[in-house]
C-alpha cells in the first residue's frame, strides 16, 4: 500500500514564509498495481491539486512582497526629497548656532557694502560706475535716462549664506558676469550706449557720458543682461515658499536613488529681496526665473568631489562641490585650485528666524522617518529572497511529483488487466 512521509517543508512565493505539509513519495508502481491502482491514482490527483493550490498562494505573497517593496521605496524617495528641501531651507536660514552647509564658519553679519566697495575698486567697469553714481545721487540716480529700467549688478541682485558657496559661484560665473549690468527692457540696453553716424560709440551720451560726468572712463567692453530677453523658467515654484524657488524635481541615478551628497540647485540657493521677487520684468517675472535660472540653470552643488563625480550619470548642466570641484557642464571639467574672486555675492545679516527650530524638528522627523522606511525595505527585501528561494524548492518538488507522477500512469496503462477487480 502507498505510504507517504510527512515532512514539513518551508515555502514562499511573494512576500511570506509559509510552512506547508508536503507528502513526499517515491511511487512503487508495482507494489500500487498489486493494492489497488484506483485508490492510489485518486491520493495522486488530490495531492497534485494541493500542491497547485500551495504555489499559487506562495506565488501571491511574493506579488504582496514585491508591491510592499515599490510602495517603500517611493515612501524613501518623497521623503528624501523632503529632506533636500528641508536642508536648503535650514541652509538658508542658517543661525549663529548652526554650522554652515560646509561644516565649516558659522554665518556673519551682511556684507553688501564690503562687495560694493570691491565692485568700486574696477575703477574702468560701468558695474563700478553705476554703484558710485548710485552712491553720490542715492535714488535720483534712478531718474537719468541710462538708468531707467536698470535693475542693478549681478553681484548685489542676490544673497548666499555661506561664504564659501559663494566664492564657488562666483568662480563659476567668472568676473565679467559678476559685474554685468542688468537692464528690465531692450530700450534700457539702447539707452547704455549710443553711436554716431559712423558707428562708432559716442562719449558724450549713455553710460559713456555719465562715466565722463564722473571722472570715469570705460575700457573695453562690459557684458549687459536684458531680463526682457531672457527665456524664463517655465515649470512650478514651491508651494509657500517665501523665496518663490523653483520646483525643480531632484536628481535621480539609473537605480532609481537620489545621488549621495546633492545638497540642492544653485539657482534656489540665491536670496532675492522682496522688491525683486514678483514683477521685475514687463511680463510679470522675478529674478529667479529669469536672470539666476539662465545664469545656472540647474547647476546642482553637492558636499565633495568625491560624491559629485559617483553622481555624472545624473549632471547635466553643471556642477559645484563645496571642496572646491566644478563641472562647468557634461563633459567640461575644472581641475586645479579656485581662483579667490573678489566680487562675491553678499551675505544676509545674523539672525535666528522664528521659524528655524520648527524646520529642524521637521527634518530630524524626516530623517527618522527615513530610518524606519529603510529598516522595513532590508526586512521585506530579506523575506522576498527567502520566499523566492523557498518557492523555487518547493516547484522542484512539484516537478519532481509530476514526473513520478508521469511514469506510475504510464506504467498503469501498460498493465489494464492487473488493475482490474476480479
Amino acid at each position: 500500500m502507498y505510504q507517504p512521509s510527512h515532512k514539513l517543508l518551508a515555502v514562499q512565493n511573494s512576500k511570506a514564509l509559509v510552512k506547508v505539509d508536503l507528502n513526499e513519495t517515491s511511487i512503487d508502481v508495482n507494489n500500487d498495481v498489486q493494492n489497488g491502482g484506483f485508490s492510489q491514482a485518486e491520493s495522486i490527483i488530490q495531492h497534485s491539486q494541493k500542491l497547485q493550490g500551495d504555489l499559487q498562494m506562495l506565488g501571491m505573497k511574493i506579488k504582496k512582497h514585491e508591491d510592499s517593496l515599490n510602495f517603500l521605496r517611493e515612501e524613501k524617495n518623497k521623503v528624501d526629497d523632503s529632506i533636500l528641501d528641508l536642508q536648503v531651507i535650514i541652509g538658508n536660514l542658517c543661525p549663529v548656532s548652526t554650522p554652515k552647509i560646509g561644516d565649516g564658519d558659522r554665518c556673519s553679519p551682511g556684507n553688501e557694502n564690503e562687495i560694493i566697495e570691491q565692485i568700486l575698486q574696477h575703477k574702468e567697469s560701468a558695474a563700478g560706475m553705476f554703484c558710485q553714481l548710485k552712491s553720490y545721487q542715492g535714488t535720483q540716480a534712478s531718474h537719468l535716462m541710462p538708468m531707467k529700467d536698470v535693475v542693478g549688478v549681478v553681484a548685489t541682485l542676490g544673497k548666499v549664506d555661506d561664504d564659501n558657496l559663494s566664492r564657488l559661484l562666483s568662480e563659476y560665473l567668472g568676473v565679467e558676469t559678476m559685474l554685468a549690468i542688468v537692464c528690465k527692457t531692450y530700450e534700457c540696453v539702447r539707452a547704455l550706449e549710443m553711436y554716431d553716424d559712423e558707428g562708432n560709440i559716442s562719449k558724450s551720451f549713455g553710460v559713456h557720458g555719465l562715466g565722463a560726468s564722473l571722472g570715469r572712463s570705460l575700457a573695453g567692453r562690459f557684458l549687459v543682461i536684458c531680463l526682457e530677453s531672457l527665456r524664463p523658467y517655465a515649470g512650478k515654484f514651491v508651494l509657500d515658499d517665501p523665496q518663490r524657488k523653483l520646483d525643480i524635481l531632484s536628481p535621480r541615478l539609473p537605480n532609481g536613488e537620489c545621488p549621495e551628497g546633492f545638497l540642492g540647485f544653485a539657482v534656489n540657493m540665491i536670496n532675492i529681496d522682496g522688491s525683486n521677487l514678483f514683477c521685475v520684468t514687463p511680463s510679470g517675472y522675478g529674478l529667479r526665473e529669469t536672470l539666476f535660472y539662465n545664469l545656472f540653470s540647474r547647476l546642482q552643488i553637492y558636499k565633495t568631489r568625491a560624491e559629485m563625480m559617483q553622481a555624472l550619470p545624473c549632471i547635466s548642466d553643471g556642477a559645484l562641490s563645496l571642496d572646491g570641484g566644478i563641472i562647468r557642464s557634461s563633459g567640461v571639467f575644472f581641475l586645479g585650485n579656485g581662483e579667490n574672486v573678489d566680487v562675491r555675492f553678499p551675505r544676509p545679516g545674523k539672525f535666528v528666524p522664528d521659524s528655524y527650530n520648527e524646520t529642524e524638528s521637521q527634518l530630524n522627523n524626516r530623517k527618522r522617518r527615513k530610518e524606519m522606511i529603510l529598516e522595513d525595505i532590508r526586512r521585506e527585501q530579506t523575506l522576498l529572497d527567502i520566499a523566492k528561494i523557498n518557492f523555487n524548492k518547493k516547484k522542484n518538488e512539484f516537478l519532481k511529483f509530476l514526473a513520478e507522477s508521469s511514469s506510475y500512469a504510464t506504467q498503469v496503462q501498460s498493465a489494464p488487466d492487473r488493475l482490474m477487480p476480479k
